[in-house]
């Protein structure tokens, strides 16, 4: 009877934590998927277009539409929230939607683009294009703007996707413009793809309120200038936002968190990049905060850099204002070389002790980086095994060579600033959190009443 009971007891167990373990999946993983069905009875959905009027909507039953699809005149193709699906298992290279005509909109359909090459499941030659609320699951890329101005691409989920049994081809990106000006990208999901977001060569682009997550870069953008970058979340990926070769653009309100799987990993990398804002962002527990190489006149002020390896990294960046930005937590609070003439003052330093001897709130001291480990390790990796040893940190000390040249804040706070990217900002992921607490919690109770029963 004893035996009976407890392999019972074990039994319910097994299931009970087979339950758990599919809410934690869900919580982690958590979007609208779409089945990798191949019904032969799909309704094609070309024909339904061609027999549509210019300027009229269709409002599709759900159900599954093979496709490709090509749209050349204006039309609004409504998914029934969802509820339909179009299906694309053509042959390689074939774009499951193809719009060529201004002023079309799609919203609220599943796509599911599955043959074996690196097409679209989405592109758009065409201006005025509104596509919101798809689910879009590829074996390539996801949506592509070629030569397509004032388009808006709103609150779409967009995943990788590799139906059972087949081998993996190569990844493309979420959402990926060329040449496309005057773009509103706001509030899509995007994950496991190559790049998430791709820009190159679309000016006065907005890029707004994305998540963005297990990609090589969230936000991947060249020659973008006039455009902004805000308010972006950006997790596990290996650089949050690379941004490169532009002027006067905007990157601010983002938060990027734990880009720290390569060692490449950055929240934020700005290279080549002039005149351009990088304010009240957050970047957390990433291998380098911020990192900027040859980019000159630009702003980086109220940054909250939290808990990284490196907290902001320079190399050959002249000209910059850098001020009242924060720095706690970080391993190294920052390293430069080979920058010089950057205006750096107000900002807060916690490895730092400051001295204020007048009560203002600023240090009397200055904060200089010290670029002796950063040249060491650079003419020899090895040295990194003595990072932070007592004979690594006496050497730093002891080395004063070059320093008028060092980048310098004169007037450290003491204090991190109000005006800082709030630390909630960097917060997320406490429904995970809850999750997980639950669930040890459970197996506590379980363990118990095994224990318990053991001793029956």
């Amino acid at each position: 009877m004893f035996i009976n009971k407890r392999n019972h007891l074990l039994s319910v167990i097994k299931v009970l934590l087979l339950m758990m373990a599919g809410l934690l999946f869900i919580s982690l993983y958590h979007c609208s998927t779409i089945s990798a069905e191949t019904n032969a009875d799909a309704i094609p959905l070309q024909p339904i277009i061609d027999a549509a009027r210019s300027g009229e909507v269709i409002m599709l039953a759900p159900g599954t539409y093979s496709g490709p699809v090509h749209i050349d005149k204006m039309l609004t193709i409504n998914g029934n929230n969802n509820r339909a699906t179009l299906l694309n298992t053509s042959a390689e290279g074939q774009i499951a939607v193809l719009i060529r005509a201004d002023g079309v909109q799609m919203t609220n359909l599943n796509i599911q683009q599955n043959n074996d090459g690196e097409a679209a499941a989405v592109q758009v030659k065409a201006d005025r294009v509104t596509l919101s609320g798809l689910a879009v699951h590829t074996a390539g890329f996801g949506i592509v703007l070629r030569e397509a101005n004032s388009g808006v691409i709103t609150k779409n989920k967009i995943r990788w996707f590799i139906p059972k049994g087949a081998v993996p081809g190569t990844r493309g990106n979420g959402i990926d413009l060329y040449n496309s000006h005057g773009t509103e990208i706001k509030e899509n999901e995007i994950a496991y793809l190559r790049d998430g977001i791709y820009l190159e060569n679309s000016r006065n682009t907005v890029v707004d309120q994305n998540k963005l997550s297990y990609l090589r870069y969230g936000v991947h953008c060249m020659y973008i200038n006039g455009s902004k970058i805000i308010n972006n979340v950006g997790e596990y990926n290996i650089t949050g936002a690379m941004v490169m070769g532009v002027t006067d653009v905007v990157v601010s309100g983002n938060s990027f968190r734990k880009q720290s799987q390569n060692v490449h990993s950055q929240g934020i990398l700005l290279y080549d990049v002039r005149t351009s804002s990088i304010v009240n962002n957050a970047v957390e527990g990433n291998r380098v905060g911020i990192y900027m190489q040859q980019s000159s006149d630009n702003i980086l002020q109220n940054n909250l850099v939290l808990r990284n390896y490196i907290g902001i990294q320079f190399e050959d960046a002249e000209g910059n204002r850098f001020q009242r930005n924060g720095f706690v937590a970080n391993v190294i609070e920052a390293q430069a070389t080979g920058s010089r003439d950057n205006e750096m003052t107000g900002n807060y330093w916690d490895a730092f002790e400051g001295l204020d001897l007048t009560g203002d709130g600023v240090s009397d001291l200055p904060f200089a980086i010290n670029p002796f480990y950063q040249q060491l390790i650079s003419n020899n990796a090895a040295y990194q095994l003595f990072f932070q040893s007592p004979g690594m940190t006496f050497l730093s000390d002891m080395y004063t060579n070059g320093k008028s040249q060092w980048s310098t804040d004169p007037a450290p706070l003491m204090q991190l600033a109000a005006g800082a990217a709030a630390e909630g900002q960097t917060g997320g992921g406490q429904g995970t959190v809850m999750v997980v607490g639950w669930l040890l919690l459970f197996l506590s109770v379980i363990s118990i009443i095994y224990m318990g029963v053991l001793r029956i």
